[in-house]
């Protein structure tokens, strides 16, 4: 096979994995779009056009995918209610067979992650060793689901546990610091590992997720999309349940029933890893209608997420000197660059790579320049601080996390400058947030395993 056919198929194959992550195309469908795609590249390339150029062409004359998506829609839309439901259609035995049994895998490890938080609150009093340990009771079980979904071999299995149990013996052996008082509480190292470790698990978590295959990119930027769908699911999910157990609890009270001692005995050990599997298994069941929330979701927020930092741009400037810049503020500011982050990262994961640059490209790369010049002031303010009152734990984790995002906002910042003005693919600029990711796992490990030693578990 030559150089340009193979850069051809791998054109066609990313553009076949796009179409199917959209909403109503099932796979006859991009079997018939395929075949129709092929056909006018195979006619473009008669006229004189290499394989690449009438590759671009072709899908041009294609359309747009969310026009195209629509249009399915339009013709098809019985199959997005049918979606919503666990009953197949006529014909589709298999297909509703595979989904009852996938449901019910996933309630088995929902109650099985809810008999270890039920045996976690039982065996353990100290409120601060149930914090330290409910991530490392739940997440095993997703992680666990995703396996068992996935196929992923013992060996992959074997490795990923044994890298959660790292951080497990460190949270729960280090000697870690409590501060005096009659209400003593952990010291800064310990609300460091304890804050910090949940990520760490979360990215592991996306190791099965992949299949075992960590390296790819794009199974990279499908955990991207998983984990912001996901969130979206569980705020529901979540908001949901307040009213209802709300409703309950009122109900209840009127007849002198006392709803407390089964919500804190049995409902919240339950519910609580319940949930967090309910929304894993509606995100890969229900991919194919949720995935077109992510477009209208980035576009709404990213504009505001732009006046939002421009906001704080201008609060910080204002605060007088930079030493002066109160240590909550700069933690705040902290948590709405990784905001930012996961943000742009949901925003790049949802869009079509093969769109020409638009406005909506030159609203993120604003973004993205507003998070630089932020980040940039925090540093500033931080190096000032380390420079009057020393390093402590806090101050340093702060500011290797800015150090971190600072790397990788410059260099998007770069490459999407390039992208609108047409220099590169926008694939490049998808490369660089999932081929970033470690960098963000191995910042996460250094705080949770190396900084109690450094500081001394104060």
């Amino acid at each position: 096979m030559t150089g340009g056919t193979s850069g051809l198929e791998e054109q066609i194959d990313q553009w076949r994995g796009f179409v199917r992550r959209r909403q109503a195309i099932v796979a006859s469908d991009v079997e018939e779009m395929e075949d129709h795609l092929r056909e006018q590249i195979a006619d473009l390339e008669a006229g004189g056009l290499d394989g690449e150029e009438a590759f671009l062409v072709a899908v041009k004359r294609m359309g747009n995918l969310d026009a195209v998506s629509r249009e399915f829609a339009r013709e098809h839309s019985h199959r997005l209610w049918k979606q919503l439901v666990l009953v197949p259609e006529a014909g589709d035995e298999a297909g509703g067979a595979r989904r009852w049994r996938e449901l019910g895998v996933m309630i088995g490890f929902a109650l099985a992650a809810g008999v270890a938080v039920k045996l976690l609150f039982t065996l353990v009093d100290d409120e601060t060793a149930l914090i330290r340990n409910l991530a490392f009771v739940v997440l095993p079980f997703l992680a666990g689901w995703f396996a068992w979904k996935r196929r992923v071999s013992w060996r992959v299995c074997a490795v990923t546990a044994a890298l959660a149990l790292v951080p497990l013996l460190a949270v729960n052996l280090y000697p870690f610091a409590t501060t005096g008082g009659a209400f003593p509480q952990p010291g800064m190292t310990a609300v460091l590992a304890l804050s910090h470790a949940p990520i760490l698990l979360w990215l592991l978590a996306g190791v099965p997720h992949a299949g075992g295959r960590w390296r790819s990119h794009e199974r990279r930027m499908d955990y991207v999309r998983f984990t912001g769908e996901f969130v979206m699911y569980l705020v529901l999910i979540q908001l949901g349940s307040m009213v209802l157990l709300g409703l309950t609890a009122a109900v209840l009270s009127l007849v002198g029933v006392d709803f407390e001692p089964f919500f804190e005995d049995w409902l919240l050990p339950f519910g609580l890893p319940g949930v967090l599997l309910v929304a894993a298994w509606l995100v890969e069941a229900k991919k194919s209608v949720v995935e077109n929330i992510a477009p209208v979701l980035t576009r709404v927020f990213t504009p505001l997420a732009l006046l939002m930092l421009v906001a704080d741009l201008v609060v910080l400037l204002v605060n007088g000197p930079l030493t002066t810049v109160d240590r909550e503020l700069l933690i705040l500011m902290d948590a709405i660059l990784v905001l930012v982050l996961f943000l742009l990262l949901y925003s790049i994961s949802a869009r079509d790579p093969l769109a020409p640059p638009g406005v909506f490209d030159w609203l993120q790369l604003a973004l993205v320049g507003a998070a630089l010049a932020v980040n940039a002031v925090a540093l500033t303010a931080m190096l000032t601080r380390i420079a009057e009152f020393g390093f402590t734990a806090n101050k340093t984790a702060a500011l290797g996390l800015n150090l971190v995002l600072l790397v990788h906002l410059v260099w998007s910042a770069w490459l999407l400058a390039g992208f609108v003005r047409g220099k590169r693919p926008f694939a490049q600029v998808e490369r660089w947030q999932t081929a970033y990711l470690p960098v963000f796992a191995a910042w996460t490990a250094v705080v949770v395993l190396v900084f109690p030693p450094v500081f001394g578990f104060a």
